[in-house]
């Protein structure tokens, strides 16, 4: 009789999971997101309130609904970074959950096949109870995961217009979302392409077997950077340390930290030069470009957070892979996110290697999280399942471990190498930000706080430096990130040391506890 709480890291995208939910327990759960509109979300909060909705599946913000008898909290796939706010008062949702559980004395459930290293590190000291699922649901086989190394297998140039394609693709009509026939680019006039000569075999062989395909690229639009053969210069981002991203299906460029968009000019900004900006780099658009000539036949999707822009979208989008009305899924790491495709048996990633780098210190971790999840999606039915990862560096221990299948010792090592640099979980960390529209002003109060920053036994302050994305929304951004030992009261020190701070009113200083996100 008491009420329970679901949190998912993406709620908008979830119609299988709320299907699967309805189909097991007889009703539907309410919901909160941010998708729903004032109406629907004023009714929710006020069901949950009453103690109405015995069930409530939502995002991250469903923690602070008003549950008069709160007795269950589920974090699905607490791994994931979807659950940390950056913005506004940032916090974890995963954590608050755990604390939240505490207060009301109600036991809270963490879901992963990845955990995260910080909750591993809690079942291991005891604060956590592990409870494992050793097979797959319904008896599936976990899917072969294979490494295609670039370095020998490089993806052979696109062939011309009319030139005769290996394999034999599944016959059909393209959906909307994927570039057609009369899409601009290499995929029609020969030329740079990204998909190995092993991996187009694999496609065709699965398509000519009448089995879906799933591309991943966790990269949006067509191409991450437009530049100059010219004059070599690149377009970015006027209010962004950011290159501009080419988006071709909607005809412009954007910006994915503020959203600025713009037109692709036809001449170059800076030179002059006519028809000289060449796109650099795959995005998902450009590889549905490329799969279009190689595989003219089959008819494609594409699963991007451009592409569905809500609910009542994701949901027909799926419905339209159940119902094989698609051959070749291509998606960005939404397509990760627990959906079910009984038909899809191969899987290719095809920069397995995005992601592992960047001074991010969950990089590997990330990595491994987020392929390991996409080649889930392969052979969750009677059939089995495939997975190839295109790779430079097949040596790594991220790509040994997934074609191993050795995800606890994985885990393990990366706990160890964090362990021993002190990183967290097993030490703290804090990142201070410190924006402003002015570079100079921003600088002079930096080096200000830099001369009092505190001085303790463990206690390290890096910085004042300027962040990897320098300038964001038209605010220059410094950072300092301050490190300490587990046990230190990391808190209190940033409160003595911001205590009686003045920020002119055009400053703003950002405080977060064990960050996520380090740009």
């Amino acid at each position: 009789g008491r009420q329970a709480l679901v949190l998912l890291p993406e709620i908008a995208l979830s119609a299988q999971w709320l299907e699967r939910f309805e189909s097991r327990f007889g009703v539907a759960p309410a919901l909160w997101h941010s998708d729903l509109t004032s109406a629907q979300r004023r009714a929710t909060w006020r069901a949950v309130a009453l103690g109405r909705a015995p069930v409530v599946v939502g995002a991250r913000s469903a923690l602070f609904l008003p549950f008069p008898d709160l007795g269950l909290i589920v974090v699905d796939e607490e791994h994931e970074a979807a659950f940390k706010q950056e913005d506004g008062v940032p916090y974890h949702a995963r954590d608050m959950a755990v604390v939240r559980g505490q207060l009301g004395k109600l036991p809270v459930v963490l879901a992963s096949a990845t955990p995260s290293i910080e909750t591993l590190n809690n079942v291991q000291s005891g604060r956590y109870r592990c409870l494992s699922l050793p097979e797959r649901h319904g008896g599936a086989l976990l899917p072969r995961i294979d490494l295609i190394d670039l370095r020998e297998d490089k993806p052979p140039r696109l062939p011309a217009p009319g030139a005769p394609v290996a394999g034999a693709p599944v016959a059909g009509a393209p959906v909307a979302g994927a570039p057609g026939p009369g899409a601009s680019g290499a995929g029609q006039q020969g030329g740079q392409a990204w998909l190995s000569g092993r991996l187009r075999a694999a496609i065709a062989e699965t398509l000519a077997a009448e089995e879906q395909v799933l591309l991943f690229l966790n990269r949006r639009g067509y191409a991450p950077l437009t530049l100059c053969r010219a004059c070599g210069h690149r377009l970015q981002c006027p209010n962004c340390t950011a290159w501009l991203v080419e988006h071709r299906l909607a005809g412009r460029l954007q910006c994915h930290h503020c959203g600025f968009a713009s037109r692709l000019p036809k001449t170059c900004p800076d030179c002059g030069a006519e028809g000289s900006l060449a796109a650099c780099g795959p995005g998902v658009e450009r590889l549905a470009e490329e799969a279009r000539a190689l595989f003219p036949e089959a008819r494609l999707g594409l699963m991007t957070s451009d592409t569905l822009t809500g609910p009542d979208a994701a949901a027909e989008f799926l419905r339209a892979v159940q119902a094989r009305e698609i051959d070749l899924l291509i998606g960005t790491q939404i397509v990760a996110k627990g959906h079910h495709f009984p038909h899809l048996t191969l899987v290719g990633v095809v920069d397995a290697d995005l992601g592992l780098y960047g001074g991010d210190l969950r990089a590997a971790e990330r990595t491994y999280q987020l392929l390991h999840q996409v080649a889930g999606r392969a052979g969750r039915a009677e059939r089995p399942g495939r997975v190839l990862l295109q790779t430079g560096e097949p040596e790594h221990p991220v790509m040994q471990a997934l074609a191993g299948g050795e995800r606890d010792a994985f885990l393990a090592a990366e706990a160890q190498a964090r362990e021993e640099a002190g990183l967290p979980p097993f030490g703290r960390l804090a990142a201070l930000i410190l924006s402003g529209p002015d570079a100079q002003q921003v600088d002079a109060l930096a080096a200000a706080l830099a001369r009092r920053a505190p001085r303790a036994q463990g206690l390290t302050v890096l910085g004042p430096a300027p962040a990897p994305l320098a300038v964001l929304r038209g605010r220059h951004r410094r950072r300092f990130l301050v490190k300490a030992p587990r046990g230190f009261r990391l808190q209190a020190a940033l409160g003595n040391w911001l205590a009686g701070l003045k920020l002119p009113s055009n400053l703003r200083l950002q405080v977060d506890i064990d960050p996520y996100s380090f740009l």
